[in-house]
């Protein structure tokens, strides 16, 4: 029997909770099964130590007993001649993956062992433990994505791109992010100290958070003044297309002049939920394009009932947005179903496999894919430009002003 696998579609984001038995993961929640999985090879199988499950094949011609002999000389040695015996040989055979996934120079390519896999799959339920924020594990240090609308890290002030430089005082330079997201986690009520740097201040500074129990609702609606319906997305997420369109049900009833779709500080989420959401604003033709390694390529078309595809649309983005909402924006983007409003997007262009491991030893994350706006734009490391760009500053934020909103519901009003 084949193990799950599947697509993920979002930024390198965490949600920051309390590892427990929750139904999603740091990212994995937000995975779409492929049904061809039997096709796909086990990374442990490419290894010569590593026993061939039964039902997939490796691969590896025979000739890659040559290549591996160096490995296992330097395993040989490692084994036997190290200065502290035993060697901790499952140890060195985790390293062993991560080291040939790192070599690959891919941020989305790695291994996560069993530990790391158990937080990663804590996602996307809708109750989580922990401070409430989007982070990218990726770089040298934790970096936070978006802090979670209403959560104690957007309460504590935490920003997009503030990067986490110590927790609880403890230095966390050259500590993977997946660790330091082990760091950060904690029960409700209890609190963790972050130290922080950002951008444009001169020093860094502590932020202290009370860690809570956080409830996510995916979609949010309401009718603002002037007759403009107002949708924020905050994830993409398995139940969000049915929200999208409860929700677009109860505003469309009521007659809106515009509908504004609020993406900013959405990290991402499942593929199949970024088609259902932009479809629901475009009616036909091409939404995004999957171009694979061996040259292939992947249409997704728009899928027909939506419910939203004449009225005047506004997007807001910002530096949040990532991935599932780039998808969304860059389509409405491209075919010129609406304005995007706000600051560039994150960046987020590529497509992560990931594949469990056999008897429980973690998973590895595959890059497979890069996706494409339907005018075929690669904004991997680029990101969106919005159509009119308006900065939402710290002091507005501290002000409880929002800038990007009020030039949204000017352009629906105006028209320009």
């Amino acid at each position: 029997m084949s193990r799950p696998v599947r697509y993920l579609l979002g930024a390198v984001v965490a949600v920051i909770l309390l590892a427990g038995s929750f139904s999603g993961g740091l990212i994995v929640g937000w995975l779409v099964p492929i049904h061809n999985s039997n096709a796909v090879i086990n990374p442990l199988s490419l290894l010569p130590f590593a026993e061939q499950p039964s039902g997939i094949s490796s691969g590896a011609p025979e000739d890659n007993q040559a290549l591996f002999k160096p490995f296992w000389q330097a395993w040989e040695l490692a084994t036997t001649k190290f200065v502290d015996q035993p060697v901790d040989t499952e140890k060195m055979m985790r390293g062993a993956i991560r080291g040939m996934l790192e070599s690959l120079e891919n941020d989305y390519t790695s291994y996560m062992d069993p530990v790391e896999f158990q937080i990663s799959s804590n996602h996307l339920n809708n109750e989580y433990e922990g401070i409430g924020a989007w982070v990218d594990t990726t770089g040298n240090y934790l970096k936070i994505i978006s802090p979670m609308p209403g959560s104690p890290a957007e309460k504590a002030g935490l920003q997009p791109e503030d990067i986490v430089l110590k927790v609880d005082g403890k230095d966390m330079t050259g500590v993977d992010g997946s660790v330091v997201l082990s760091y950060v986690l904690g029960p409700a009520n209890s609190k963790v100290t972050l130290t922080i740097q950002r951008e444009g201040v001169a020093e860094p500074f502590d932020v202290t958070i009370q860690r809570a129990r956080i409830k996510v609702t995916s979609v949010e609606g309401k009718m603002l003044d002037n007759q403009i319906g107002y949708i924020r997305l905050s994830t993409f997420g398995e139940k969000t297309g049915d929200e999208l369109k409860a929700t677009l049900k109860t505003l469309m009833a009521q007659e809106p002049k515009g509908i504004i779709l609020d993406l900013r500080n959405n990290g991402g989420g499942y593929l199949t939920t970024g088609i259902q959401v932009v479809s629901q604003f475009i009616g036909k033709g091409a939404v995004m394009y999957e171009i694979f390694g061996d040259g292939t390529r992947k249409t997704y078309s728009a899928e027909p009932g939506g419910l939203a595809l004449d009225i005047p649309l506004v997007v807001l983005v910002n530096k949040g947005s990532a991935s599932a909402s780039e998808i969304t924006a860059g389509a409405i983007q491209d075919l010129r179903r609406g304005v995007l409003i706000g600051e560039t997007t994150f960046g987020k262009g590529e497509v992560q496999q990931w594949i469990p491991l056999d008897d429980d030893q973690g998973a590895v994350r595959i890059t497979i894919a890069r996706w494409l706006t339907p005018k075929e734009r690669q904004i991997q490391g680029k990101g969106l430009e919005p159509d009119i760009a308006v900065e939402l500053s710290e002091e507005d934020a501290k002000n409880k002003l929002d800038p990007q909103l009020e030039r949204a519901l000017e352009y629906l009003l105006n028209g320009k």
